[in-house]
């Protein structure tokens, strides 16, 4: 059994800064891709982050310079770093990963239960 945990979500005056973190537990082979969402209420689920296994990160334009992530391939975690934190990054964050659990299928998504990020003006 598979599971993403994340860590790290609160309230945060804007301008402020937090840390997202998440940490893969279970059997699987590999974590490829890692990433983190985030769902702001009455909104689509949208990329904030993503970093490849190798380290190469895509960020959302409107996060770019602000935030950063990073992961430990060794302890199968991600973080998230949020700066210059605004109003309309709130929302439900999630981690997400790309998981090979058998050399016989391919890669399957999992994503963590979600922590919450609220911003106040």
């Amino acid at each position: 059994q598979v599971q993403l945990v994340e860590f790290g979500g609160g309230l945060v005056q804007a301008g402020g800064s937090l840390r997202l973190s998440c940490v893969a537990s279970g059997t699987f082979l590999r974590i490829n891709t890692m990433g983190w969402y985030r769902q702001a209420p009455g909104k689509q689920r949208e990329l904030v982050a993503s970093i490849t296994r190798g380290g190469t990160t895509n960020y959302a334009d409107s996060v770019k310079g602000r935030f950063a992530i990073a992961r430990d391939n060794a302890k199968n975690t991600v973080s998230l770093q949020m700066n210059s934190l605004k109003p309309e990054d709130a929302g439900t964050y999630y981690c997400n990963a790309g998981l090979k659990t058998s050399w016989l299928r391919d890669e399957s998504d999992y994503w963590g239960q979600g922590t919450q990020v609220t911003v106040s003006s």
